[in-house]
């Protein structure tokens, strides 16, 4: 039995309830916030404090859920790992490379740190998995990705969200981070992205539109597709390996939820993809799944789980689409400490 203290009670509202799912797994302790009335409308009889501090402090609690604003992000994971806790750290786990190397660096001396990219989880992903796994994908030829989601004035409200000081970056960082997550989980690393962003919808210091061009070291040659000024909030992903096409569903928040389609191409039968999805039984889904897979892996038994490390080539991956954007070509990965962003993109 872990136990958790939630620190945020904004998106942290949703990983509660993923822990509420898991009782057998994990046990809530502590729900922090400075808006306490926020704080107390979740807990329902979950001890709430304002104090990150007091937290820390507790000997009860061995994993800090990080659910903060992302310029917060970093001394918050720092802290807790000081404080010897196991962390768990919404996206964006932090806003440049230099920061991400130095929490590498911490990890060295100890400690656990799990970024959260809750896409990974579903029946979708275990499907595409199980058919790479039985050798009928092939190589991977092309792909689309999408992340069409609406978010308008209201929105952006909130006085961090918008800006580069609060929110670090636009629609690259904190919305499509998820879905380009799936592409090194899956597909391999990332060689080269060529990268498009405006800010066309809302009147926001960030980007909220853009269009990638992305080559895979396998070759492989997709293309991703972000906009924040959508009628409805969508994902998707359309894959061409060279034994099937799959298409996941529309989900926005979790496209792995529902199973996916896969057609067969030539010489691979759709007989032979079909038995390998008829032995894809339920799986968990979303945060769930990613809170599983962090049990497993602190109780000793390291899977699938969310590294540190698949955090750092998350922001490595963004600071390639700012360089990109921002110089008008396309930008090789890896990239190191003599990259010109390695410190940040902020302008």
């Amino acid at each position: 039995m872990h136990r958790v203290a939630i620190v945020g009670a904004g998106i942290g509202r949703e990983h509660l309830a993923a822990y509420r799912t898991l009782p057998g797994r994990f046990e809530v302790r502590a729900i922090c916030d400075r808006d306490r009335a926020r704080a107390e409308s979740i807990a329902r009889g979950i001890p709430v404090t304002g104090d990150m501090a007091t937290v820390l402090a507790d000997p009860d609690i061995d994993l800090i859920d990080i659910c903060l604003p992302p310029h917060l992000h970093f001394e918050a994971v720092m802290a807790a790992l000081e404080a010897g806790k196991a962390v768990i750290c919404e996206k964006p786990l932090v806003a440049s490379l230099a920061e991400a190397d130095a929490l590498l660096d911490r990890l060295a001396q100890g400690g656990q740190l799990f970024p959260v990219f809750q896409y990974r989880y579903g029946v979708g992903t275990a499907q595409m998995r199980a058919l790479i796994e039985a050798g009928l994908a092939g190589p991977l030829f092309a792909g689309t990705i999408e992340t069409h989601w609406n978010r308008d004035a209201a929105y952006y409200a909130v006085d961090w969200r918008g800006t580069w000081a609060g929110e670090r970056g636009g629609c690259i960082l904190g919305h499509a981070i998820h879905i380009h997550d799936f592409l090194p989980a899956f597909l391999g690393p990332v060689a080269r992205v060529h990268a498009e962003l405006a800010t066309r919808v809302n009147e926001i210091e960030v980007e909220d539109c853009a269009a990638l061009a992305i080559r895979m070291e396998s070759g492989a040659v997709l293309t991703s597709s972000v906009t924040l000024g959508a009628a409805q909030d969508m994902t998707r992903m359309r894959l061409v390996f060279r034994g099937f096409t799959a298409e996941s569903g529309l989900a926005p928040y979790a496209p792995a939820a529902s199973p996916w389609s896969f057609t067969a191409r030539a010489p691979v039968a759709q007989a032979e993809v079909d038995a390998v999805l008829a032995g894809v039984g339920a799986v968990p889904t979303g945060f769930e799944g990613f809170l599983t897979a962090v049990s497993e892996a602190l109780d000793g038994r390291p899977g699938d789980e969310v590294t540190a490390l698949d955090g750092r080539r998350s922001i490595e991956f963004v600071t390639a689409v700012y360089a990109s954007a921002r110089a008008g070509q396309p930008e090789a990965l890896p990239l190191g400490e003599d990259h010109p962003l390695y410190r940040g993109w902020m302008p």
